[in-house]
């Protein structure tokens, strides 16, 4: 697995000192990726529970650890406490009902989902996570996620929905900025090698749920991702089209 360290905004960090700290944080969430993943594999039914653990746990593992820094919102707007908590409460009222943010609100993140297998997310006790998810009208809305600095928030990512055959979702989210004290989080994100096929698996596809996707590999997949908008729903590229979907094959990946 390549361990890269990816500084999100003034995060400084001294290699001497931090370097074998965060190599066992990366070490320790790894392995908790891998847990996850084998409950995953269980729960699906695979003939072999541990393959998306393999994919991740491989020499040649694309993975990394970003750690992301928001610098306070009140701080940029200068504005008091009063003020930012008032901004604060009409941000999240706004963001729970669907609607726009209002001013003050400031994206820190914008709208996207993660192009990995999984990610493990940490953040300190400050709010700015939210999750697009639908209502009880079918409609999409943004739902705030609890800050809790002893807990992690696990992520599907487009490669597992992808190898699910879209039993599994990978989620959109973003990050809003509207607190008065800095939010700083360290995010893993389990990748296959580039090299890697991802097809979906035997298991997930019948005749009433047929491939959804075609096969790729994470570099084509990789490589897509960086030519679009942050927003784009990338998976949607690599639909298969109804016409084509007959003659897509049920091997495994």
């Amino acid at each position: 697995m390549s361990q890269r360290l990816c500084s999100g905004r003034a995060v400084m960090l001294d290699p001497r000192t931090d370097g074998a700290v965060v190599n066992e944080y990366i070490e320790a969430v790894r392995q908790l990726a891998c847990e996850i993943l084998d409950l995953l594999g269980e729960g699906l039914g695979l003939k072999d529970p541990r393959y998306f653990s393999k994919l991740i746990t491989n020499a040649d593992s694309d993975s990394l650890l970003r750690i992301n820094h928001y610098p306070p919102s009140c701080t940029i707007h200068k504005l008091d406490h009063d003020d930012q908590c008032n901004i604060k409460s009409l941000v999240s009222t706004k963001a729970s009902n669907g609607g726009n943010l209002t001013a003050g609100g400031r994206i820190g993140f914008g709208e996207h989902s993660d192009p990995q297998i999984l990610s493990l997310l940490r953040a300190n006790d400050v709010d700015g996570l939210q999750v697009l998810l639908p209502n009880r009208d079918g409609k999409e809305m943004w739902v705030q996620v609890p800050a809790d600095p002893s807990a992690f928030f696990v992520n599907v990512g487009d490669l597992l929905q992808a190898l699910t055959n879209g039993r599994l979702i990978s989620v959109r989210h973003r990050v809003i900025a509207t607190a008065c004290r800095p939010r700083l989080s360290t995010i893993y994100f389990a990748a296959p090698p580039l090299h890697a096929r991802i097809s979906a698996l035997t298991e997930t596809i019948t005749a009433s749920t047929p491939r959804q996707y075609r096969s790729f590999t994470w570099a084509e997949y990789k490589t897509t991702m960086y030519s679009l908008r942050l927003s784009h729903s990338r998976l949607d590229l690599f639909n298969i089209d109804d016409d084509d979907s007959g003659n897509a094959s049920e091997g495994k990946a």
